[in-house]
């Protein structure tokens, strides 16, 4: 067991020994067992003094609550389950959101609990397993469609969730997007102020709802600016790199050949770039690019591309937020964000 060295400090379990729980909280302070537990859920009858005395020595001695008494004790796991596909980690977003998501849940009791999934299988099935088995308090979800049958479902049940984009169903629920609309709009601005004015989308799965924001923008701007757009359709940001670059040569090999293309993503961007030079093409020079991004690496490779900021990090704290404060009963019409594209020269 840990005890107070000669100089004050607490020395750690050494290996082997018995898991710290309260009572080892309690002998190294000279509290009760009830007022050490009284103090760690900051009961307002706890002096700060001794609610900071027992944190110190929690943290200290690594005490971590034993999530199945706690959920013996109150019905709760203490645990947000984030449901993630592989998709998202292909395109770099994954691990800034469970940064954002972590950055919220350390001031709090919950636990982080991250469950992958394909797109090619049941999305379902990860929000059943939560729901069926009491896997978790609350669920953050991503890749939202329209009609999405994961937001009906944990509406249904009333469990707390909230999304990672919207839903187009007349359900009021908590989430977090990024105005996917406006980042196209004012990435055809910036391609016809450069002169440009046959433009091409590189866009999502048509079957999430972004795909129809994106798509939204792009076709206002094309309409207020005076340009033409130029059908890609051939990928979306779902492909793999490689069909990327060859449908992107392709389509720069064809008489009619766009001169601005705007990608909704960093990696499809580098898979545009990777083409344009196969075909001899120079960036800046032939064609330019405007490029959604959640991290600065592109900029910084290619500073050619026009880029426009996506805070993945901002997202999993926004969720987080919002998935805590659904499952303590705030309203769903109270927890709804939406964050803009931020500019290179904004910076």
């Amino acid at each position: 067991m840990s005890k107070k060295t000669s100089g004050g400090q607490i020395a750690s379990l050494s290996p082997g020994s018995e898991r710290p729980t309260l009572k080892t909280i309690a002998f190294m302070t000279g509290l009760g067992i009830t007022t050490v537990s009284r103090a760690l859920k900051d009961a307002p009858d706890i002096s700060s003094e001794t609610k900071e005395r027992v944190r110190l020595v929690a943290r200290q001695i690594g005490y971590q609550p034993n999530r199945a008494g706690v959920r013996l004790r109150t019905g709760k796991t203490n645990v947000i389950c984030l449901i993630l596909s592989l998709e998202e980690e292909i395109m770099g977003l994954s691990s800034p959101m469970v940064v954002g998501i972590s950055e919220v849940l350390a001031s709090t009791q919950y636990h982080l609990v991250v469950t992958p999934y394909r797109t090619q299988g049941n999305a379902l099935d990860p929000v059943r397993y939560v729901l069926e088995t009491g896997a978790a308090d609350g669920v953050i979800i991503s890749r939202t469609e329209p009609k999405d049958p994961r937001v009906a479902l944990m509406m249904e049940r009333n469990f707390p969730f909230a999304t990672h984009g919207r839903t187009e169903m007349g359900l009021i629920h908590p989430y977090h997007d990024f105005d996917n609309e406006r980042f196209a709009y004012e990435g055809v601005r910036k391609l016809v102020e450069r002169g440009r004015k046959r433009l091409a989308l590189l866009q999502p799965p048509p079957y999430l709802t972004f795909h129809l924001h994106m798509q939204a923008g792009f076709e206002k701007g094309i309409r207020d600016f005076g340009a033409t757009a130029v059908p890609f359709s051939q990928v979306n940001l779902d492909s793999s790199l490689l069909d990327i670059r060859k449908a992107s040569e392709a389509l720069f090999s064809t008489p009619d050949a766009p001169d601005g293309i705007v990608a909704g993503s960093g990696s499809g961007a580098i898979a545009i770039v990777a083409a344009l030079e196969a075909v001899g093409r120079r960036l800046g020079h032939d064609i330019d690019l405007v490029s959604k991004e959640s991290h600065m690496l592109l900029q910084w490779l290619r500073p050619e591309v026009v880029t426009m900021r996506e805070d993945i990090r901002l997202a999993g704290r926004e969720l987080a937020k919002a998935v805590i404060a659904r499952i303590e009963g705030i309203a769903p019409e109270d927890l709804q964000t939406l964050s803009y594209p931020i500019s290179v020269d904004e910076r």
